[in-house]
């Protein structure tokens, strides 16, 4: 197979195409984001789109899936007619890379949505999680699903839709409800309703997928009070996913790749070996370790997931999650209006020479690993009246190093020692921040040249089976360090800072057991 990055030329099916390009789709949290990569795996377009979340009480948070939908079609648009703009360069593939454990629902039959999508953050669901545990089924499901009991996940968000949405009850009676991802329903729009499918990283973040066999699992379905509702087939990562309505972008254009963002990540971060470890700064974080073959069960409250694979047998990956890490720098803006852009964080965390004893646990819709608790609220620790600005934003950045470090520690009590780390999303454009992370963890970081690890992974994975690219790893030779960061802080003074979080978190979780 001749490798297309190095004579950028292809014939396509049948088509002699000069420039051939993948388009990926990134769904996520706070934004739709459409970017086109070359074959050498560089961007040639983007756009971005904003759409709004909704807060309806606390700890609750949700989408308009129709935000979702119309979001991603207009920014796909978009870069689409940059990229093909010359008449020499033609998309040939399109890879989907989402939000994970953000449900949907919808009429098989009509493709109405049924209520607003329920976002991974939201903590509505603790009563269904509390009961589980009640009855017993904390193990069994541990051990089928690689997860913990917690609201984050798919599954107890659709127990709860169809015990308080009459119109979804209605519909599962009938036979007539869909239940999807995000990246499920893209592709049931994008299809026009033609395939309901998702991919084994989305699969896998539901509660009720059995990642040890491979399927979903009716027992835990039923302990949840799941009837018959139409789920997606499951395919794995690199995968053909059906072909778009060809009204949509002029033609039909075959879905050729799907991932979660986190297993997206890790792929486009080239850590498809055991023992890579890779951290992705989003809204969340997600620091995800691939364990290769072997399925291992954390013993510390980390998660058993699948990873993105390209060959015939199952990878898999040890996942801690963080549920607010770039959140705090839209909080700072939006909420306290300390700064107008996130890019400000790193001037004002620069201007002061330590944390003052000032400490954030922003658990604004609780704690995700190793602690796992739903009931924890955000708190800020040490405030006094000579607290600046500059040391709030400094206290906010440095809460996600602190917190990475707790996944860190439970990874390596797990047996996967971190030697050395790759990060990638918006927050690593920090110096400061990145710096930190590297002080804390006390191991060398690598920030890659295109930070856009989770897009680029998905179009990684589509044009794998398109056969833009040749082989797994001609991609690795793609991967290339812009800055790595060394470790530069006196031992004492790190210890001290983390002494000080430690007991920030302690603290934290004490008052969240008092509330229940």
């Amino acid at each position: 197979m001749i490798y297309l990055a190095e004579i950028d030329v292809s014939v396509y099916g049948s088509k002699m195409i000069k420039r051939p390009l993948i388009l990926c789709l990134d769904q996520g949290t706070t934004s739709s984001r459409a970017l086109v990569f070359n074959t050498h795996g560089r961007i040639v377009a983007l756009a971005q789109e904003e759409f709004p979340q909704h807060f309806p009480r606390s700890g609750w948070v949700e989408h308009d899936a129709e935000d979702i939908w119309l979001s991603t079609l207009r920014t796909a648009q978009s870069a689409m007619a940059e990229a093909e703009r010359g008449g020499d360069a033609e998309i040939v593939s399109i890879g989907i890379t989402n939000q994970r454990e953000t449900t949907v629902t919808w009429d098989a039959v009509s493709g109405d949505v049924i209520g607003r999508a329920i976002v991974w953050q939201d903590r509505r669901t603790a009563d269904i999680c509390t009961q589980l545990r009640a009855d017993g089924r904390e193990a069994a499901i541990s051990e089928r699903t690689g997860l913990t009991i917690d609201p984050y996940f798919s599954g107890t968000k659709l127990a709860w839709m169809l015990r308080n949405w009459d119109r979804a009850a209605r519909l599962s009676s009938d036979g007539r409800l869909a239940f999807g991802t995000v990246d499920s329903f893209l592709i049931h729009r994008l299809t026009g309703g033609q395939m309901h499918l998702t991919d084994e990283t989305n699969a896998s973040r539901t509660l009720i997928y059995n990642i040890q066999n491979g399927g979903w699992d009716r027992e835990i379905m039923g302990w949840l009070g799941i009837g018959e509702i139409q789920l997606p087939e499951v395919r794995p990562s690199s995968a053909w996913f059906g072909d778009t309505k060809p009204d949509l972008f002029g033609r039909s254009i075959p879905i050729m790749g799907v991932a979660g963002d986190q297993q997206a990540a890790a792929f486009g971060q080239a850590c498809w070996h055991p023992g890579m470890v890779k951290s992705t700064y989003g809204t969340g974080c997600f620091l995800l370790a691939n364990t290769g073959g072997e399925l291992v069960q954390s013993s510390n409250r980390l998660l058993s997931t699948v990873a993105c694979r390209t060959g015939t047998e199952p990878q898999y990956a040890i996942e801690g999650s963080i549920f607010i890490a770039g959140a705090v720098s839209q909080w700072l803006r939006d909420e306290m209006q300390l700064i107008k852009s996130a890019s400000d964080t790193e001037a004002l965390a620069s201007s002061v020479e330590s944390n003052a004893g000032l400490y954030m646990v922003p658990a604004f819709t609780g704690l995700g690993a190793p602690h796992w608790d739903a009931d924890a609220r955000g708190a800020i620790y040490g405030l006094t009246r000579s607290t600046s600005q500059a040391e709030l934003v400094r206290a906010a950045l440095e809460s996600v190093a602190y917190q990475t470090l707790d996944l860190a520690k439970a990874l390596e009590a797990d047996g996967v020692k971190l030697n050395r780390l790759r990060v990638d999303g918006g927050m690593v454009g920090n110096n400061w921040f990145v710096q930190f992370l590297s002080d804390i963890l006390d191991v060398d970081v690598d920030r890659p040249e295109i930070i856009e690890s989770t897009a680029r992974g998905a179009a990684f994975l589509a044009g794998l089976n398109a056969g833009v690219f040749s082989s797994v790893e001609k991609l690795e030779d793609l991967w290339q360090a812009e800055r790595s960061f060394t470790p530069t802080m006196n031992s004492r003074i790190r210890n001290q800072y983390i002494s000080g979080w430690d007991k920030a978190v302690k603290s934290t979780l004490y008052r969240a057991s008092l509330d229940r």
